[in-house]
């Protein structure tokens, strides 16, 4: 059965803890990454693991993936999503493929900071799969098998500066500002047969208690084993690497008519992008500072559950 692991700062010290029932029990093991904790311990050895037991209002709660880890996106992702988006999601045959800045992880319930030149800045809940093994060369991985390469799960919220993104045909740049990549709170370590739950999971965003976002890991187009062999054929990755597979529908973001699309290719650059920002700024789903966005994940038998982040818009 799975097991919730936290990166927590306790006395002035970053330790590592596990979670169960509202308590920390903190666990001797001197790892400073991800990568060395999953590498050196099985779920079955930090479960059996004595230490200490702190509440969570007694610690402050890191992010459990450290940013010394890749972190590898898909876009367009779940059915419903890419519909909205202008895709059919029958007709794609490619994975969207991007990557985030490492220094915009950060904690489950840390603010985020929407930078003074961004107006349009989206929400994104996503399921992140932290990886357990090194990748180095191309291999096919069995959807039965994908616990061999996945150690566990995250909740991902991927903020996006939609007017850096979309103008600047900038992904990277677009969702890469610092605090744009919450992580956690928990790191949901899975053994042998919970991979039945990783195709059943609910996940859920609400803006100040509004449910925005609101799908299910079965519609996913592109699933993990799938992805993750199409992607050993590119780069290596390396154990506590983080790959976010996507979001549901119901982004702030509302993509143009095929028709609308078609117009603006005929007219210049410069005043194509400003009538796409102008359109965009009228849509009242886009961030504002003092609200607050929610998210959670877990599966619907209860035996995954990835905690909930809680994120303050805040200015910069």
């Amino acid at each position: 059965m799975a097991v919730n692991i936290a990166r927590i700062e306790h006395e002035n010290s970053i330790q590592w803890g596990r979670q169960l029932e509202g308590k920390i029990t903190l666990l001797p093991i001197p790892c400073t990454t991800t990568g060395e904790l999953i590498s050196n311990y099985s779920p079955s050895e930090l479960k059996s693991m004595t230490g200490a037991e702190v509440t969570v209002e007694e610690i402050k709660i890191l992010s459990p993936v450290t940013t010394n880890q890749q972190f590898v996106c898909q876009g367009a992702n779940y059915r419903q999503h890419m519909i909205e988006s202008g895709v059919d999601p029958d007709a794609k045959t490619f994975n969207m493929i991007f990557t985030k800045a490492q220094s915009c992880i950060c904690p489950a319930n840390n603010p985020v900071i929407r930078p003074r030149h961004v107006a349009l800045l989206d929400y994104e809940v996503e399921l992140g799969l932290v990886l357990k093994q090194a990748i180095d060369h191309p291999i096919e991985i069995r959807p039965e098998s994908i616990t061999d390469y996945v150690a566990g799960l995250v909740i991902v919220n991927d903020y996006s500066a939609r007017d850096v993104q979309i103008p600047q045909m900038q992904f990277y740049k677009g969702k890469s500002f610092r605090t744009f990549g919450p992580v956690g709170p928990w790191l949901c370590l899975l053994e042998q047969n919970d991979e039945k739950h990783l195709l059943n999971l609910n996940l859920e965003l609400k803006v100040d208690g509004e449910i925005r976002q609101q799908d299910n890991t079965r519609n996913l187009v592109f699933q993990p084993a799938e992805t993750l062999s199409e992607l050993s054929g590119v780069q290596n990755f390396a154990p506590g690497d983080l790959l976010a597979t996507g979001t549901p529908a119901g982004c702030a973001l509302a993509a143009p008519s095929p028709r609308v699309q078609r117009l603006m290719g005929l007219i210049p650059e410069k005043t194509k992008w400003r009538l796409f920002v102008n359109a965009q700024s009228k849509r009242s789903q886009y961030l504002q500072p003092g609200q607050t966005v929610t998210t959670s994940i877990r599966s619907e038998c209860g035996t995954i559950n990835l905690g909930t982040q809680s994120n303050l818009v805040i200015a910069e």
